[in-house]
């Protein structure tokens, strides 16, 4: 019997709670044909705080457990379900990155904004792409690849600078923490 793929079951995106980063990053690779690729990861001090650090080692880090491990990050990325497995296999707390620039661009916005747009967005009936929020309150909405090149000129059309709304293009060279990934104890990347 042939399963039928239905918009529902074509579309879905990981559970976001539960699911262990390893699970997460296999479906991204698997079920989305995403690239991803493991980043910093969240370590238990040795003193007795038993506080979590940031696995690059930097004391005020300001994306802790969520950004690239390595300067080459993006030679690391994958689309293979296989080859995820064995990345996280080897560490199994690796935050979840999506490279921005291929399968889409992002537009990260404050969630303020980001609410506010998704609102409108809704009201229009428009078919949106993925929409994260991270803990610390900025939405990042997928968009095609090279989309992000035209935003700023759009932007400015409509009489804003890009700047002024606190607008940041995500494409080639840049990344998103996936859900669940979490930022230290800020929380976690979810799926808005």
């Amino acid at each position: 019997m042939e399963e039928t793929i239905t918009p529902a079951t074509a579309d879905r995106i990981p559970q976001q709670r539960g699911e262990t980063l390893l699970d997460a990053a296999v479906r991204y690779a698997e079920e989305r044909h995403w690239d991803v690729f493991p980043g910093t990861w969240l370590e238990i001090r040795e003193d007795s705080s038993g506080t979590e650090s940031c696995s690059c080692g930097a004391h005020a880090c300001p994306l802790p457990g969520a950004h690239p491990a390595r300067e080459d990050w993006a030679t690391q990325a994958t689309g293979s379900a296989t080859v995820a497995r064995r990345l996280w296999s080897k560490q199994p707390g690796s935050s979840i990155l999506l490279p921005t620039g291929r399968t889409f661009d992002a537009l990260d916005v404050p969630e303020t904004a980001g609410f506010l747009a998704l609102a409108r967005l809704e009201r229009m009936e428009l078919t949106l792409g993925p929409v994260t929020l991270t803990p610390n309150r900025r939405m990042q909405f997928f968009v095609l690849p090279g989309a992000t090149v035209k935003i700023p000129d759009l932007v400015r059309k409509l009489g804003w600078a890009p700047a002024a709304l606190d607008l940041r293009t995500l494409g080639e060279g840049d990344w998103v923490a996936a859900p669940p990934t979490r930022f230290g104890s800020q929380g976690a990347a979810q799926w808005a």
